[in-house]
């Protein structure tokens, strides 16, 4: 079964340019030109991928990932000729799943977007089961959490934070995004909660700790 891509780009050389990969790889594409048909076309087709630039006349890519992001956990690519970290980070906090700068090459995008796409089959696939990396294993039914066989007694908060991170494998999270999701928007707490609940898993987790890696002034990112 082919897989079918939304592909969201302005420049309509550029656009071509990166259909004529995608279709090479046996992708249906789906092509809108800015933000308002963007949303109009996901509203009315069915797609596995959203790759969606940022700049772009009458609706720009960030409402547009927020809106999708509203009604889907479809994987996102975001695109854009701007390499500032900010930007990175918004997209990432509005629920982006890759990131990628211009000049791009198509067909790393196109990789890119297999590898996302295998990841995304993969965790969706087994949610409901066993989670295994190495020798760390989530038994999501009992609740539980096993480092090389052993039992590993965690606090409700560090398993619903192990699980976060392990449920958006592969994507850099900001301590905000990861406050709000794992504490509530209503928390009265600061970002150091979450670095101290991340120190505390590590050690708990002992050497699979460091299948969550910091990511330097931007958060952190579970990587198996």
């Amino acid at each position: 079964m082919k897989r079918s891509i939304l592909l969201v780009e302005d420049d309509i050389l550029m656009r071509e340019f990166i259909t004529d990969y995608f279709r090479k790889e046996q992708w249906d594409v789906h092509e809108a030109e800015n933000g308002k048909v963007a949303l109009e076309l996901f509203e009315q087709i069915s797609v596995d991928l959203v790759v969606l630039d940022i700049m772009m006349p009458e609706m720009d890519g960030w409402p547009v990932c927020r809106r999708i992001r509203e009604k889907s956990d479809i994987p996102i690519i975001m695109i854009t000729a701007r390499a500032e970290d900010e930007d990175q980070l918004m997209g990432f906090e509005l629920g982006a799943d890759e990131y990628v700068t211009k000049p791009l090459s198509p067909r790393v995008l196109v990789a890119r977007a297999n590898a996302l796409m295998k990841r995304t089959e993969r965790t969706v696939g087994r949610e409901a089961e066993l989670l295994e990396y190495g020798e760390l294993s989530v038994n999501r039914d009992a609740h539980t959490v096993t480092v090389a066989g052993q039992l590993i007694n965690l606090s409700p908060k560090e398993y619903d934070l192990l699980l976060f991170l392990i449920k958006h494998e592969g994507k850099v999270l900001s301590r905000e995004f990861i406050l709000n999701a794992v504490w509530g928007y209503e928390y009265l707490g600061d970002l150091r909660t979450v670095d101290t609940h991340v120190k505390k898993l590590r050690a708990k987790l002992g050497d699979s700790g460091k299948l969550i890696a910091t990511v330097i002034r931007s958060g952190y990112r579970f990587e198996s």
